[in-house]
């Protein structure tokens, strides 16, 4: 975060907004406990609507009388990318997009693996915004250390309580 950008008429960093809530996950006001009652709500209906459309993709290649074999990859298929999207999802909302490295970090190259996965990682959403704001215990740490650092900034700097520049020692 930057620290340089301000609240106008406020003195410190500003918080990042978390979609869905702002900087309401701030101070915890202005509808911030029901919009921790809908989003996990949300989450749901769209992981159980996203559900609905993998079933009748399922039932159009079993249909399409492929074979029992085609059917099972297929559904190994939507089984592991769903896994791996709800892993990625849970390290996204608990240690940040940052942390995310290797295979995880890929975006276009994977899209694939994550459209189809789409369901897991509705599902992680719906998991971790029953603990918190997702993505909010990240935001916090990151906006308290700004706040501490602008502290001390504003406090005398580099930890002299006179803020006087020092002697030089020979």
């Amino acid at each position: 975060m930057d620290d340089e950008q301000r609240t106008p008429g406020t003195d410190g960093p500003r918080p990042e907004p978390i979609r869905w809530f702002g900087t309401s996950w701030v101070e915890r006001g202005a509808g911030y406990w029901a919009r921790r009652v809908l989003v996990p709500l949300g989450a749901l209906a769209a992981a159980a609507a996203g559900a609905l459309l993998l079933r009748f993709a399922v039932a159009g290649v079993t249909m399409s009388e492929a074979g029992g074999f085609v059917n099972i990859l297929l559904l190994g298929a939507i089984a592991i990318c769903s896994c791996l999207a709800a892993v990625r999802t849970w390290k996204v909302l608990t240690e940040g997009r940052d942390s995310l490295t290797g295979w995880m970090a890929e975006d276009k190259s994977l899209g694939a693996v994550w459209i189809i996965g789409g369901v897991g990682a509705l599902v992680a959403y719906f998991f971790r915004s029953l603990v918190e704001a997702p993505g909010e215990g990240v935001r916090r740490a990151a906006h308290d250390q700004a706040v501490a650092r602008h502290l001390r900034r504003r406090d005398g700097g580099a930890g002299r309580p006179s803020g006087k520049p020092g002697r030089k020692r020979r």
